[in-house]
């Protein structure tokens, strides 16, 4: 399997280079040549299927020949060490918890995945990878935690300072070893701006090797496709059209829920839930993209005002507007009605609801007016406990810390602030 930028102004390249490189010369983000659909009999006997024999098939197509089948077999039973489970909290209404892992956050997986490949690749290789990556909450601790230790990977992490909770911060600042974690004055967008801009520049390219761990990253971005094949494999004996609620900043993780769906996963549709970035909301009313500058909100990890993958989710559907409102409906939210449905959630069910959760809630209430016959997945995308100040002062209620969130509590945060791309590109020439 070969991946080719979506711009089409770079030379096609292996899986294996497409992970290495991060994003095409061309500065555009890496598409599979194919997607070929999985037999049939894969979805009827889903049942039957362990996650570690549903993730090698629906991945294996995409690692091609660049990572041998039973060291494919490796990396997925590594990578999916914790549960995925699917709770019911209201009649046709279930959360998909996606925070079981080291770091409670969705984005383990495709951190994890991305790490132990790269860890493969540079077996025997006497050069070093730097791994550049922007965070707006969770991917900065589930890449720092993924990577820690790998040898020869350095990661450098950019988080808006201020704009993270302090359990993420803690997260991505205390581990030492390979990691650096660099403390942007500025936003998101700032700090993603920065990260490729250093992708484009020859002085760095030169001399080092970089790659992105966001989900512009196939290796971060496509194996977010299990989690709803495993949602399947748990929701089918329902015998209802399944729609999934996905809270989205970047889109990488809805995108990866198409590609399921094209993998020939029935799913009836997608809704993009966002907070008050509501760009994509706004395109799929007008069909015109116009990106704007990030806002704060309690759900920062979707404090995104140009989300990188949606690229891809438009590619998918070549481009049709109409077969795209076929698929996906987007709707935006408030703090304030985001707050009302965790309470809500909270006083009906008893179920704790993170903020970005609480979002995917309301698209999928929101879709279901309209579609009641429906079986509805919202993603609780990370546990509550990383939004403690929001959760506790929303629901009234004190949460009890898990092992993994006690761990980093007590460590010293250590990051480096700056504010220009050239402060970074100094920072990275001075540590190569």
């Amino acid at each position: 399997m070969n991946f080719y930028s979506l711009n089409k102004k770079s030379p096609n390249v292996s899986f294996k280079n497409a992970v290495i490189k991060g994003i095409a010369p061309d500065k555009g983000l890496y598409f599979p040549e194919s997607i070929t659909p999985l037999p049939q009999s894969f979805f009827e006997n889903i049942e039957r299927l362990s996650n570690e024999e549903i993730a090698f098939t629906a991945i294996r197509q995409f690692v091609g020949a660049d990572i041998p089948d039973t060291e494919l077999r490796n990396i997925l039973t590594t990578v999916l060490d914790f549960d995925f489970p699917v709770v019911e909290i209201e009649d046709n209404v279930a959360a998909l918890e996606l925070f079981h892992g080291p770091t409670m956050a969705f984005k383990d997986v495709g951190a994890r995945f991305m790490a132990q490949c790269l860890g493969y690749f540079s077996e025997g290789e006497h050069t070093e990878i730097t791994v550049l990556v922007a965070t707006s909450g969770d991917t900065g601790g589930a890449v720092a935690n993924g990577f820690l230790g790998v040898d020869g990977v350095k990661v450098v992490i950019l988080y808006p300072s201020g704009k993270v909770s302090d359990i993420q911060e803690r997260q991505l600042t205390t581990l030492g070893q390979n990691i650096t974690a660099l403390e942007v004055e500025g936003t998101f967008d700032d700090c993603q701006k920065m990260v490729k801009t250093a992708f484009l520049d020859h002085d760095l390219l030169n001399k080092m090797q970089l790659t992105s761990a966001n989900s512009i990253n196939v290796a971060r971005w496509l194996p977010q496709l299990f989690y709803f094949l495993f949602t399947y494999k748990q929701l089918k004996k329902k015998g209802r059209e399944l729609v999934f609620s996905v809270p989205s900043g970047n889109f990488g993780n809805i995108c990866a829920g198409m590609v399921a769906q094209r993998l020939g996963m029935p799913v009836k549709h997608f809704i993009a839930a966002t907070n008050v970035n509501d760009t994509v909301p706004e395109f799929m009313n007008t069909g015109e993209y116009r990106p704007k500058p990030s806002s704060a909100t309690i759900s920062n990890a979707m404090d995104v005002g140009d989300p990188s993958n949606f690229i891809r989710i438009r590619h998918l559907y070549n481009d049709n507007f109409n077969l795209l409102k076929e698929n996906l409906s987007s709707s935006s939210f408030t703090d304030e009605a985001t707050r009302k449905a965790m309470l809500h959630i909270y006083k009906t069910s008893g179920y704790i609801a993170d903020p970005h959760g609480a979002v995917g809630y309301l698209g999928l209430q929101k879709y279901r007016e309209a579609n009641p016959d429906t079986y509805g997945v919202f993603l609780e995308t990370a546990h509550p406990v990383k939004f403690l100040d929001v959760v506790e002062e929303t629901i009234g209620l004190s949460l009890d810390l898990p092992s993994q969130i006690k761990k980093v509590m007590g460590k010293e945060k250590k990051s480096i602030k700056i504010a220009t791309y050239q402060a970074l590109k100094a920072h990275l020439l001075q540590n190569h």
